[in-house]
């Protein structure tokens, strides 16, 4: 009847597909290489092992990806890509014009400045003179105002400072030594007060930073300063200074006058 038919059909489709398994097995085996046997030998050193080109085989060479995702970027100098700051780029402009162009004689004196132990020494004597802080100065008044009494006596031994106060000074000849900085900016503010020093016949000298002459003073910075009087100890530093300062600066002034600078 019709389930002997089905169970015929059946059975014939499963010897088929024993039949087709059969088959892929025999395919199998016949495609699978034989493996051979190797012998291990003991490892040769590492420093015995060297390729043709002189470079260790044991180490592997690992180029690096810079690709997005990849490898970390190298270093790379990028200062030429920064955009600085205004002042920094007005400087940098500044210094390539001076070496570029021709510069004046009476702006050219300002990079001539005093040597590195004569400043030193100079520096040493006049913060011994420093004008009283702020602080300082309510503490005397506040002493004085309790001891009721008012100021008297000889006026104290201080740096002068503010660029009109100096002129005053070398305008009267009370000036003894004049020190002018070297960066001043405006340049107009001190270019002439050398030749007024010279005509006046008062000792002075160029040195480097404006702000190490505000330091003197309790200021950011200052254009000038002069000394007019020290105490009888330091009188012979003082001469030492103003005989080196003559040297290199006022018996120079002709000389100085004539030298141009830049143009390289």
């Amino acid at each position: 009847g019709r389930a002997g038919r089905v169970g015929k059909q059946w059975y014939q489709r499963r010897v088929r597909e024993l039949q087709t398994f059969q088959h892929y097995l025999i395919q199998i085996n016949l495609s699978m290489p034989k493996v051979k046997k190797i012998k291990k030998t003991a490892a040769v050193p590492a420093s015995t092992v060297k390729s043709k080109k002189g470079i260790n085989p044991l180490i592997e060479r690992k180029p690096k990806n810079f690709s997005i995702g990849g490898d970390v970027q190298p270093k790379r100098d990028l200062r030429r890509f920064v955009r600085w700051p205004k002042y920094v780029r007005l400087q940098r402009q500044r210094k390539t014009l001076f070496q570029r162009l021709k510069v004046p004689p009476s702006v050219n004196q300002f990079t001539m400045t005093l040597d590195k132990g004569t400043a030193t020494s100079l520096f040493k004597l006049m913060r011994k003179y420093k004008p009283e802080s702020a602080l300082e100065k309510k503490e005397r008044l506040r002493s004085m105002a309790e001891g009721e009494r008012t100021e008297s006596g000889k006026k104290p031994m201080f740096v002068k400072y503010g660029l009109n106060h100096v002129t005053a000074l070398v305008e009267k000849k009370k000036a003894q030594l004049v020190v002018i900085a070297h960066d001043v900016d405006p340049i107009e503010l001190v270019v002439w007060l050398p030749a007024l020093c010279r005509k006046m016949n008062v000792p002075y000298c160029i040195v480097k930073g404006k702000a190490r002459l505000g330091q003197l003073v309790h200021k950011k910075n200052a254009a000038a300063v002069c000394l007019t009087s020290v105490r009888p100890d330091d009188k012979n530093a003082l001469n030492n200074l103003i005989g080196s300062v003559k040297t290199n600066y006022n018996d120079r002034f002709d000389e100085i006058r004539k030298t141009w600078g830049g143009g390289n």
